[in-house]
């Protein structure tokens, strides 16, 4: 897996990267960690008094990407042009004739609090919760919630308060064997970045503690011998509250070791070190750095990219955790790909014929358009022939279709794909991240001195440069130049199969 370049960018130009924790240096196996998120989730609106005892959570129900509509109680995937390309209303997915009366004149906007993106791995337990809780809402069986709206406000709130809790975490710290999944090819590009010069940052929502054990965890071990994961930052930043770093000036605080003790620190960051709270400004004040000199790499399209990027002009990073998963399966899916895109060829020199042999038998029976001599019931003949035909390539093309739908997940289909094109993330993706890819281990491909170059934007009008594919990217070039972003499979409209799989 190499790095993909929306927006060329130049790395000899960098001269710090900060990095996110949590799935962007410490990843996590999202069924265990959403599973207990999920189980916590489901004790507190117990609590509640809520009849949630036979729920599960459903791995398969909730990809990255997806928007709730909180007036209709419904989970869409949307286009990036915020046409709704899939819905369920609950767990039931809408035909695709009650699909297109209810969101007819609808376009997704995320900018409206009718939307909620669920653009993290964190935002699956609720989404899952959400659309089980609607269908118990409907059968009027949840006491005291007034819509759909009031139902995902009572679970994001019992669902934040067992993060801050710390139930989860502790959990986590505990076990970490069970949900953290190691890279150890990590510490060694983080190595390589620092070594060439970068200043390296770690800027966290997580508290220190927890934030101390993961690093330990998933770093110590593949260390230089005597070396520390905290000699490879400038600045650790815990309890950063983003995306309100970005873009608010909060307090900041000096994490006095060993014990934790927080030291008040009015005149800002004045050396390297470990630091609690504070704000963007801080950071380039320090390092003497600003806008396009630092890069900063997350998980969050909001917290981390978007927001960073818009306010601060700094150069961004997302980590994509599922796009090997994507890729894989479009690779698996080539001879598919290849054979449905020849059968569509196919049809379409088909339906440019019946077209020809319609607009002739028009102008016959209207008679204009010059001396037509073909008789009227041989192009009726030949317009019958041409619609069975085309019947008949539907009959084939059909199945093939929804197979490609259901690729990578068989309810929503590929992350970055809406039928035939870019999904909603996919366009969240292009407007907020310079580069993407899906672990930052994979900056081992390039040098710290790479020129990633994006490639040519493309309009329908441009011409084909060779031969015109389906499926994954190229084998990954040479290091020193960074992918394309590229098409993860063609994809068709049309609807995936039904299924469930539980966590336990």
């Amino acid at each position: 897996m190499t790095i993909f370049c929306n927006r060329t960018l130049n790395l000899r130009a960098i001269g710090a990267v900060g990095y996110d924790l949590d799935y962007t240096l410490v990843h996590y196996h999202v069924e265990h960690w959403e599973c207990r998120a999920y189980e916590h989730l489901r004790e507190a609106l117990a609590g509640l008094g809520w009849p949630v005892s036979g729920l599960e959570f459903d791995p398969r129900r909730m990809i990255r990407g997806l928007v709730l509509d909180l007036d209709l109680g419904n989970v869409v995937k949307a286009d990036r042009f915020g046409f709704v390309k899939r819905a369920c209303h609950g767990t039931r997915f809408l035909e695709f004739e009650e699909q297109r009366r209810v969101y007819a004149r609808t376009l997704v906007d995320l900018g409206e609090p009718r939307w909620v993106f669920l653009n993290t791995l964190f935002s699956l337990s609720e989404g899952c919760m959400f659309a089980q809780l609607v269908d118990v809402l409907d059968r009027g069986a949840l006491p005291g919630v007034l819509g759909y709206a009031d139902l995902y406000r009572r679970i994001k709130a019992e669902l934040d308060e067992a993060h801050m809790a710390g139930r989860l975490k502790g959990e986590i710290v505990a076990d970490p064997d069970r949900f953290v999944e190691l890279d150890p090819d990590l510490p060694l590009a983080l190595l390589d970045q620092r070594e060439s010069g970068k200043k390296l940052l770690l800027v966290t929502n997580s508290e220190w503690p927890y934030t101390a054990a993961m690093m330990d965890y998933a770093f110590g071990r593949f260390l230089p011998r005597g070396m520390h994961w905290r000699e490879l930052f400038e600045l650790t930043i815990v309890a950063a509250r983003k995306p309100d770093f970005f873009s608010r000036s909060l307090p900041l605080f000096e994490v006095v070791e060993p014990d934790g003790l927080l030291r008040p620190a009015p005149g800002g960051i004045t050396r390297p070190g470990l630091w609690h709270g504070g704000h963007a400004g801080q950071v380039e004040q320090y390092l003497k750095l600003s806008g396009e000199q630092i890069l900063y790499v997350g998980d969050h399209v909001w917290g981390d990219v978007k927001v960073s990027k818009t306010v601060l002009r700094w150069r961004t990073g997302l980590v994509l955790r599922e796009l090997e998963g994507e890729l894989a399966a479009v690779a698996g899916a080539r001879s598919l790909e290849e054979q449905l895109a020849a059968m569509m060829r196919e049809k379409e020199q088909r339906e440019r014929e019946l077209s020809q042999v319609r607009l002739r038998l028009q102008r016959r029976r209207r008679r204009y358009g010059g001396a037509e001599r073909e008789a009227i019931p041989e192009l009726e003949r030949e317009l019958g022939r041409l619609r069975a035909e085309l019947v008949a390539f539907d009959d084939r093309i059909a199945p093939l279709a929804q197979a490609t739908t259901a690729l990578a997940n068989e309810h929503w289909g590929l992350l970055l794909r809406a039928g035939n094109d870019k999904s909603h993330l996919a366009r969240q993706l292009e407007r907020a991240a310079d580069i993407y890819t899906s672990r930052v281990s994979n900056f081992l491909r390039h040098t710290p001195f790479a020129y990633l170059r994006a490639p040519r934007g493309s309009m329908p009008h441009d011409p084909v440069v060779g031969p015109a594919t389906s499926g994954p990217p190229a084998p990954a070039p040479a290091p020193e130049r960074a992918t394309p972003r590229s098409a993860a499979g063609t994809g068709s409209p049309g609807r995936g199969r039904r299924g469930s799989r539980s966590c336990r």
